[in-house]
């Protein structure tokens, strides 16, 4: 397996607006501690996508995990959106198909998609709005999502529901339009496979990190410097020495940057057992579930 030098994890929104709050990048490079990139910065999508393109451009020896979905359930349906003619048959085209819709939202939001009258027929939008084609209760599941919660590695949401603080569908949607303009400069695992340079994709879950550093399920928010520091050392990453209350988007990155350090060298996550090249071509992978 190839061995990286720099490990960098993506804090995602998929909010309204120009600047998000919400989203943190940090490194982890060589064995130093993690670093947030910009830390006082407000970043923008677009200024994410530049950052990304800078890299392709440098040719960075760089891993790079993103806290969003790549895609969605195909594989229980055969299909991503049963009963539209329009449903993509795998990945890019999924992208591609949510670019033409939100062509004229700004900042790379995706209300165009959602408005969509065969789109929303999918998602569960609101209280009280929810599409006749959403399936009850917990929502489609991809592959990866049944097999995390089968073995109680994670427990992630669909991400076709777009209600309450732990959905992502909407950032999930936006970063589909962040891996089309992608296509091409960046790699990304496991629809491409690893290239020998230069910096590779992958999709990442930061509560997997949480639990890899020894915090209990559902309790997996650090907001304050100690904290981190603690949470650190036990994936044998050095602290950041940052004091105080910090953000908890801030920390997933910092966090998460270690730990995609600290198990990017091993074979596990790079050969699930259950993955195969179709769900790499429709469904994606998250990186370090096995």
């Amino acid at each position: 397996m190839r061995r990286f030098t720099h490990f960098a994890a993506l804090d995602w929104s998929g909010a309204r607006g120009l600047r998000q709050r919400g989203i943190a990048l940090a490194v982890a490079s060589g064995t130093a501690a993690p670093a947030l990139v910009r830390p006082a910065h407000i970043w923008s999508r677009a200024d994410i996508l530049a950052w990304l393109e800078d890299a392709a451009t440098s040719g960075a020896d760089l891993l790079i995990g993103f806290d969003f979905s790549a895609g969605f359930a195909f594989a229980d349906r055969g299909a991503y959106f049963p009963e539209w003619n329009e449903s993509p048959a795998d990945l890019r085209a999924l992208w591609a198909l949510v670019e033409r819709l939100t062509a004229g939202d700004p900042h790379y939001e995706v209300g165009g998609f959602l408005a969509h009258a065969e789109a929303r027929r999918h998602f569960r939008h609101a209280q009280g709005d929810v599409g006749d084609l959403y399936e009850p209760g917990a929502g489609r599941l991809r592959v990866v999502e049944r097999h995390q919660r089968e073995t109680r590695q994670a427990a992630s949401v669909s991400n076709f529901n777009l209600v309450g603080a732990a959905q992502v569908g909407k950032g999930s949607l936006a970063g589909m339009r962040l891996l089309h303009r992608l296509h091409g400069l960046i790699p990304f695992w496991p629809l491409d496979p690893v290239p020998a340079k230069g910096p590779l994709l992958v999709e990442i879950y930061t509560s997997l990190a949480a639990r890899a550093a020894g915090m209990a399920p559902g309790r997996s928010k650090i907001r304050d410097g100690a904290a981190l520091d603690a949470a650190l050392a036990v994936l044998g990453s050095p602290p950041t020495g940052i004091a105080g209350p910090m953000s908890d988007h801030a920390s997933d990155a910092l966090l998460t940057a270690a730990w995609l350090r600290a198990i990017a060298s091993e074979s596990g996550p790079w050969s699930p057992s259950p993955l195969s090249d179709a769900l790499a071509a429709t469904e994606s992978w998250t990186f370090g579930i096995i």
